[in-house]
């Protein structure tokens, strides 16, 4: 399992992580992941998807780096990729959700030039 997946996705278990991640691919979804001297660093899980008021564009499910990695520049060179990678498929817009506890991570996300577009809602269904 990713670094720090338990941590941001507490409802994932380890051993049926690899399944679920084959079945989301599927679908589309891809899982990168960045070393530094071959050791695991940081990983973004991502897919492309389209919508009536976006049109194209590239989703970010995850983005998570090592503890000890933060402030590493290892989320920056994600974010690159991940923007370059979506322009290149013809996508004109970059999302991702941020639980509104991780104001760490939404001052983050605004030095990459990422704006707070709205708010998400949900309900549990079960």
């Amino acid at each position: 399992m990713p670094p720090r997946h338990a941590e941001l996705r507490p409802q994932t278990r380890e051993e049926t992580f690899l399944a679920q991640v084959r079945e989301l691919e599927s679908g589309g979804y891809r899982l990168l992941a960045l070393r530094d001297k071959g050791a695991l660093v940081a990983v973004a899980g991502f897919r492309i998807g389209a919508r009536l008021a976006w049109g194209p564009y590239r989703y970010v499910d995850d983005l998570v780096t090592l503890p000890d990695k933060g402030s590493g520049g290892y989320g920056s060179a994600l974010l690159g990729w991940l923007r370059t990678l979506a322009k290149e498929q013809g996508c004109r817009e970059l999302h991702l959700d941020s639980g509104i506890q991780r104001q760490d991570l939404h001052r983050f996300y605004e030095r990459e030039g990422m704006v707070k577009g709205g708010h998400h809602f949900f309900e549990r269904l079960e």
